[in-house]
């Protein structure tokens, strides 16, 4: 399995910006990303090369959670700042999670039946660190929501 791990981990960086470019025309116009549409093309396109160029570090370090929660407290704080809603950050890293596999699907580079099984193997492991992903994004909007109700009934 780490063979073809390796080889879709490898894809998405290589190609991360032609994968970014073709995440960012989809959320700009996807009815569930509508705070996205008005913003930048390239600004949203660094939010997703950020992602694929740190993949790697995540998927095959020995605590990816700890990883994860390094790189995407970053992600959820500027998504926060930027006021794009929980539900559209969220929808966003599970969209980057598609278009990279598209990406290599559509680069065939799981041809055979064997390699076919191995990849349902390194897909579990995207899922899993997608998994983290989201649940440190989520607890980290949280937290920034805690602190600015805070800080409001503080001034009151």
């Amino acid at each position: 399995m780490k063979a073809f791990t390796a080889k879709l981990v490898d894809l998405t960086q290589k190609n991360a910006d032609t994968i970014a470019r073709q995440w960012a025309k989809d959320i700009k116009t996807n009815v569930k990303t509508y705070t996205y549409h008005n913003a930048s093309e390239e600004e949203i396109i660094l939010q997703a090369k950020y992602f694929y160029d740190n993949f790697q570090l995540m998927f095959f370090n020995e605590s990816p959670y700890e990883q994860a929660k390094e790189i995407f407290e970053k992600y959820a704080e500027e998504r926060y700042k930027e006021g794009i809603p929980l539900h559209e950050a969220l929808y966003a890293l599970i969209l980057m999670r598609r278009h990279m596999w598209l990406y290599a699907e559509f680069q065939s580079i799981f041809n055979v039946e064997v390699e076919h099984q191995q990849a349902a193997g390194s897909l579990s492991r995207t899922i899993l660190m997608f998994d983290y992903i989201i649940y440190v994004v989520a607890r980290k909007f949280w937290e920034m929501m805690k602190l600015e109700v805070s800080k409001t009934s503080k001034t009151q």
